[in-house]
């Protein structure tokens, strides 16, 4: 919606009406989440801030804190928005019966194409890895086997069949978080195992790290 800049300012006679637009509070709330996913993704749980979040989402460390309540309140609602996104996008494929493409297949695509949320898939890997925290832990443990029972009951993986996704999209997370396209053009080996890794995703694979380190060079 649109308000005066100044509603009890008089404006001079003949000049035009000053306005500007008011985003509103579910819309700041994504911002603010979209913020924290690239945030958490990059720096992890520990290495975050609210004041980090805050400068990347354009708000005050106030406001964030008003908001979410805790740094931990957050980082469990990036993780739940993650899972929301990856889940919607496997059911959009599993959905997806008219495609020539094998269901496996489309589900991996699916699940890298979530590279194009900064921070999604990262997010993810750092709230599965912190089993030892009482509250993002018990969090962490239910997504993932939300993720596990998804694929076996709706996809129809055998658990086997399951075991293997789950591990692929594992070497995924390490391979982006390890930044192994930093080596693509150098190390032949990591250009062979990435290729091997991301058949049809490579290019999108390679353009979002690039991205990302522009937008690392940028905030030195």
């Amino acid at each position: 919606m649109t308000v005066s800049a100044n509603p009890s300012a008089k404006q001079p006679a003949g000049s035009p009406s000053v306005t500007t637009t008011r985003m509103k509070a579910g819309e700041r709330r994504e911002q603010i989440l979209r913020a924290a996913t690239e945030t958490f993704g990059k720096y992890g749980y520990y290495g975050s801030s609210t004041a980090q979040v805050a400068a990347a989402a354009g708000v005050s460390q106030p406001y964030v804190v008003r908001t979410f309540g805790s740094k931990e309140q957050l980082f469990l609602e990036v993780i739940q928005r993650a899972l929301t996104l990856l889940m919607n996008a496997f059911r959009d494929a599993v959905a997806d019966t008219a495609s020539p493409i094998p269901l496996d297949n489309r589900l991996g695509l699916a699940y890298v194409n979530q590279l194009s949320e900064h921070g999604t898939l990262l997010s993810l890997m750092h709230g599965f890895i912190l089993g030892r925290e009482p509250v993002i832990g018990t969090a962490g443990r239910a997504g993932f086997m939300e993720v596990y029972r998804y694929l076996r009951d709706e996809a129809g993986f055998s658990v086997p069949e399951v075991q293997n996704f789950l591990a692929q999209g594992m070497l995924i997370n390490t391979m982006i978080g390890l930044r192994m396209t930093d080596d693509f053009e150098t190390d032949v080996d990591v250009r062979e195992l990435m290729e091997c890794a991301f058949p049809n995703k490579l290019d999108l694979v390679r353009a979002v790290a690039a991205a990302d380190s522009l937008d690392t060079s940028d905030s030195e």
